[in-house]
């Protein structure tokens, strides 16, 4: 059985995989010519050491979490400089996140309540709203938000078993799992409605999913692969994510037209995953170097994918969102311990 801390901090740390049970073309692995990249610290709450960055929206607004001077981990907003606290459920613990924003500004994580669950969690106009848990279930978590107010995210059942939502109009509605499988989890949904993530089996794999229509599809994994995880969709319908390789890493993925495709890693690297993907096709992810153990954010467009890098005196990096406007969420650290939030904005 996976633990509620489990399944949080899986969801969006290094391969962001909830549980990461960890062709066609490959990559070119060179800078893109004429292009600029400019990386900024976004910074933490005041007094903070600490944030991430993970969700943006078309306004540039940036949605994660600080540290705070006391310590505590609280949902942020990363706005013209500005590092504005979400805060957390009314008589809850101190511990909040929020991982995906909607052009409303309206922002979808969770937050631990009075007593010590972690729930779905609405972050709205500076209240922070319960989206409670399945029927019989005591944890649950949100991973993104569509500009209609759309949330999906994974909830404990009665069982305990986590299982992918979909929460609208008030109400949450499980999505089930993938046949014969016993655990599922949302990580992202589009302006479509389709929503994107893994579902266990009965061989007990995980595989990426796309949900639609009431139908949950398996979109497989790349050839000689075993496990997969999608965690993007734009509205073209095409999907992100990552796949076990016949060598047993793990390798960033983009599945489009019924077919995978394996996006490769960054030079001397051997894993990979990808985490966001905008209208324009531009795909960001992190992927290990010839280091063998540095994670560096990357951008991936037009067959290849170029290493973002990191703040000035880091070695290591992570991008988790794209909008179409270019501009890219993540975070950046000199260790694997004191992370920043950073935005990094592509100019030519």
């Amino acid at each position: 059985m996976k633990s509620a801390c489990q399944l949080i901090s899986n969801t969006h740390y290094v391969h962001r995989g909830l549980i990461v049970f960890t062709l066609l073309t490959v990559a070119a692995l060179q800078p893109a010519a004429g292009q600029s990249l400019t990386v900024r610290d976004l910074g933490t709450l005041p007094g903070g050491n600490i944030s991430q960055g993970v969700g943006i929206n078309e306004r540039g607004q940036v949605v994660g979490y600080s540290y705070d001077a006391r310590g505590d981990q609280h949902a942020s907003l990363f706005e013209n400089g500005v590092v504005t606290d979400l805060h957390t459920l009314p008589g809850g613990e101190t511990l909040s996140a929020a991982y995906g924003i909607n052009n409303r500004g309206q922002a979808a994580g969770y937050s631990f309540n009075s007593s010590g669950y972690p729930r779905a969690t609405l972050f709205e106009k500076g209240v922070v709203i319960d989206l409670g848990t399945l029927p019989g279930g005591d944890n649950s978590a949100a991973n993104a938000i569509n500009d209609r107010g759309q949330v999906i995210g994974w909830s404990f059942n009665a069982s305990r078993a986590s299982q992918a939502f979909l929460f609208e109009n008030g109400v949450m509605t499980n999505l089930g799992t993938l046949p014969g499988g016993y655990y599922s989890a949302a990580n992202w949904i589009n302006e479509r409605g389709q929503v994107v993530g893994w579902s266990t089996e009965s061989d007990n794999n995980e595989h990426a999913f796309l949900f639609e229509k009431g139908v949950m599809t398996n979109l497989g994994t790349l050839p000689g692969g075993n496990s997969s995880a999608a965690f993007g969709i734009n509205n073209r319908g095409q999907v992100v994510g990552w796949s076990s390789t016949a060598s047993g890493n793990q390798h960033a993925f983009l599945f489009e037209k019924g077919v995978m495709i394996d996006l490769g890693t960054l030079p001397g690297g051997t894993n990979s995953a990808a985490y966001g993907i905008n209208e324009r096709g531009q795909v960001v992810g992190s992927s290990n170097t010839a280091s063998g153990w540095q994670q560096h954010a990357f951008l991936f467009e037009k067959g290849v994918m170029t290493d973002l890098g990191t703040l000035p005196g880091d070695n290591q990096s992570i991008a988790q969102g794209i909008n179409n406007r270019g501009q890219v969420a993540g975070y950046s650290a000199p260790d694997s311990s004191v992370w920043h939030a950073v935005l990094w904005t592509r100019e030519r």
